[in-house]
């Protein structure tokens, strides 16, 4: 088995400076040679690189050639700033750039047997979290961008996902059931400020009877505790808060648009005092780097309020698995090399498999050790597993919607804008 396999076809060249790669059984290969040589994190992003998507045919990558000195990728395009004085040595700073969107549907289904609900809502495209692990990041391939820097700082905003949604409930055919909000990115990012569309959705919801779970790393869902605390006195509302790690060093390049491990106890203490069920999520557990802080980080939840409690190891599907290597480059890269064989060996030698009975907790002995800490210290600390909450929603209190709004192209015809044609 090769140490170090390659990346999947289509989705970067590991190797942008040798002309040809070594083999998979080259004794020499090492993740020196498999990862760009130069990897530098921008300050408040968690990709390091715009790794092109596996649906691109080109890719174009810099190095140095020891010609000239080395310029960063972006440096003076079109999104992307440099810091004043356009200094070449510090890297540029990337805008936000948000793009709205009229959807056509909002509610996503699903069969997966390891999943504890079948409904999920996603208000918003890409994430400003920044979190480098998002197993979200290959959804950015659809829309022929990069899953890395362009995942954080290129997003798409719903506009119309209210509406949709109240069509959606509105529907003969619709069965009341749980709807989880922000599963594929965190609904309450910080465009989410502005834009408003989370909370208008848990209105929508909340006036409807529906229940709602809701899963987030950032301190703003604690501006809708009005509406949710309504809804779980009806049993309809539950919350999960992800921490990772409490080392806010380790999170700030991490996650490093994401409320501060300590921020985030606070959100579950003031969920839990307003009387929200909240669990917390330990996702993803990464050998070496969050997987010492498992119990510390079970005994702070549960201190600050939090009920149950849940773990997922490390997910690197897709493009997500070369982005990872390159943050680890940049800023693990002593033990790199150890957290991949770990990695690789919870994975069946793989970086990641995607079989539904494993791909949340792993196989192998490290794997079971995980798990056998994750049971031990939630039979200590009295708890159990976040999923299960699931279980305890509501959804016989249901109303369908009565008014219904029009889909927006059909009021733009009933405007006149298109009596010419």
């Amino acid at each position: 088995m090769p140490r170090f396999p390659k990346f999947p076809e289509g989705i970067a060249a590991p190797f942008p400076d040798a002309q040809q790669p070594p083999a998979d059984d080259d004794p020499t290969l090492t993740p020196e040679l498999y990862l760009h040589r130069s990897q530098v994190a921008l300050k408040g992003r968690g990709a390091v690189t715009n790794l092109r998507g596996r649906y691109e045919s080109v890719s174009r990558e810099e190095f140095d050639d020891g010609w000239e000195p080395v310029r960063f990728a972006g440096a003076g395009q079109g999104g992307q700033d440099s810091d004043e004085g356009g200094d070449e040595d510090e890297p540029p700073r990337l805008k936000t750039v948000v793009t709205e969107e009229t959807a056509k549907s909002i509610i996503s289904r699903n069969t997966s047997p390891d999943l504890p609900f079948s409904l999920s809502l996603n208000p918003y495209r890409g994430c400003e979290h920044g979190c480098v692990y998002c197993f979200a990041r290959p959804s950015h391939s659809y829309l022929g961008l990069s899953p890395g820097l362009d995942f954080e700082s290129r997003l798409t905003a719903k506009t119309n996902a209210p509406e949709l949604l109240l069509r959606e409930l509105a529907k003969p055919s619709y069965v009341p059931d749980t709807i989880t909000v922000g599963i594929n990115t965190d609904a309450y990012q910080p465009i989410e400020r502005e834009l408003k569309l989370t909370r208008r959705l848990l209105q929508i919801l909340h006036d409807c009877g529906n229940p709602v779970a809701l899963i987030t790393k950032s301190s703003l869902i604690e501006r809708d505790i009005d509406l949710l605390a309504a809804m779980a006195a009806r049993r309809q509302a539950i919350a999960a808060v992800t921490i990772t790690t409490l080392d806010a060093g380790i999170a700030r390049t991490l996650e490093p648009r994401a409320a501060t491990p300590s921020r985030r106890l606070r959100v579950i203490r003031t969920l839990a005092e307003a009387g929200i069920p909240v669990s917390v999520s330990i996702a993803p557990v990464i050998p070496f780097i969050t997987e010492p802080d498992l119990e510390r980080v079970m005994e702070a939840a549960i201190e600050a309020g939090a009920g149950q409690a849940g773990y997922i190891v490390l997910r690197l599907p897709w493009e997500v698995s070369p982005l990872f290597r390159q943050w680890l480059q940049a800023h693990f890269p002593e033990r790199a090399a150890r957290v991949m064989n770990r990695i690789q060996d919870m994975r069946g030698g793989k970086d990641y498999d995607a079989d539904f009975a494993t791909r949340m907790r792993g196989t192998g002995v490290w794997a079971d050790l995980l798990h056998q800490r994750f049971e031990k210290a939630s039979k200590r600390l009295g708890i159990s597993h976040r999923n299960r909450a699931f279980a305890t929603l509501d959804a016989s209190q249901f109303r369908r919607p009565l008014a219904v709004p029009a889909p927006r192209e059909q009021a733009q015809r009933n405007s006149g804008q298109l009596d010419l044609f």
